[in-house]
């Protein structure tokens, strides 16, 4: 079939063709949004799953959602060893930016900039000054306001930051709404910060939400920052598609080009995916391809299979295996051996491991804590590990030794 015509898109973060199986999420965002504008408290949203499952596409979903309704929204994915300051204050930014031309006051926006500017350029007072050419200036062309959301405490700010950004939005009968990627990556100082301010702005029902999306682990991480973030928070566990709402992102996008599958197609298809949205796109798009005519058979699905199977091999599995140093390669093969063969997120518990290698548990630790910084596994459970990524497990179990 046409190439050009394939509607399938298996790209990080892409929105596919047709979102299914998000529904309920989609819903229950409107509900918040709705709530925070009749002035009704609501807690901040987390988004958590494997890689794949597409948490991504659903946070940019759901900013759409906020957009729509005319609220302030701003974007960040946080990154290792970097200070949330700086990602924050852009997205922050570009949140007021959207509100301005809806605020009666422009000298009440000036304010907040200038807020805004001294909590991006305050550096921390137990950190060493940067050299001058590390020095950030955000592009915010009013000067720095002294005495508000410049300790130099990230909490302190923080808290004082939010509490402005919400006063503007209540201003023009509106909502701010920040979305964090990747959020488990953030510091543990900057996690703190997060959730006491989250927890300033539940108490007052101040419109200004968070939206995170991160590993499954991130809960945990939440809580051992603060012990009431089990409390702040609601929790969506994003999961791979139910058969149902798979076949329906194949077949909806196919239906709109007058393509049709057989059923046995669907079924091996279902077989091959897991039902992770990535690899739903990814197959869906090798079989398009391979495809001579309309409907599409199981046929057509096994001769495409390899060739998906190869992509994912080097750039969705490939490109992760690569990171790791030959020692914690070795600490994912002996994961990946304990693992059933149809594996999807097993935890391994980190004595087994220790014991098939025969290495002491203390001697493994920088092996394992380098491999869940690096985010190819996570803990969730203390005294175990799991992969970050859906059948990782078989892809290792393929690949020759060092």
């Amino acid at each position: 079939m046409d190439p050009v015509r394939n509607p399938y898109a298996p790209g990080a973060g892409q929105r596919p063709p047709e979102l299914a199986g998000r529904d309920r999420e989609l819903q229950a965002f409107e509900v918040v949004l709705e709530r925070v504008a009749r002035g009704r408290p609501e807690r901040s949203l987390m988004l958590t799953g494997l890689r794949g499952v597409g948490k991504t596409v659903l946070l940019n979903t759901l900013r759409s959602q906020a957009i729509s309704r005319l609220w302030g929204t701003g974007k960040i994915e946080a990154r290792p060893d970097q200070s949330l300051r700086r990602p924050l204050t852009a997205a922050l930014h570009m949140a007021i930016r959207e509100l301005a031309p809806h605020h009666r006051a422009p000298d009440r926006i000036d304010e907040f900039l200038g807020v805004l500017k001294a909590f991006a350029i305050r550096e921390d007072p137990n950190k060493p000054p940067g050299k001058l050419r590390d020095r950030w200036q955000p592009g915010i062309d009013v000067p720095a306001t002294a005495g508000r959301a410049d300790s130099g405490d990230i909490e302190i700010d923080l808290v004082e930051l939010f509490t402005d950004a919400a006063s503007v939005a209540t201003d023009v009968g509106t909502g701010v709404a920040i979305f964090i990627d990747e959020m488990q990556d953030l510091s543990a100082e900057d996690i703190s910060a997060m959730c006491a301010a989250c927890h300033e702005l539940s108490q007052t029902g101040a419109p200004l939400i968070v939206v995170g999306a991160g590993l499954p682990h991130l809960p945990a991480l939440l809580t051992a920052s603060k012990s009431y973030s089990e409390r702040l928070f609601r929790y969506q566990r994003i999961d791979r598609l139910d058969r149902i709402a798979a076949d329906l992102a194949l077949t909806a996008p196919a239906m709109r080009e007058e393509v049709e599958y057989e059923a046995k197609a669907l079924d091996a298809l279902y077989e091959a995916s897991g039902g992770y949205p990535y690899f739903v796109q990814a197959y869906g798009k090798a079989t398009w391809d391979h495809a001579p005519h309309s409907p599409i058979t199981a046929a057509d699905v096994r001769v495409a299979a390899p060739e998906a199977e190869a992509e994912l091999a080097v750039g969705f599995f490939g490109s992760r295996y690569e990171r790791a140093t030959p020692a914690e390669r070795e600490y994912m093969r002996s994961m990946a051996t304990l693992l059933p063969a149809v594996d999807v997120s097993e935890a391994v518990p980190t004595a087994e491991i220790a014991r098939s290698l025969g290495r002491r548990p203390a001697s493994l630790s920088p092996a394992r804590d380098a491999l869940i910084k690096k985010g190819l596994i996570y803990s969730g459970e203390r005294g175990t590990v799991a992969f970050t990524v859906p059948h990782f497990a078989r892809y290792i179990r393929s690949q020759p030794a060092d």
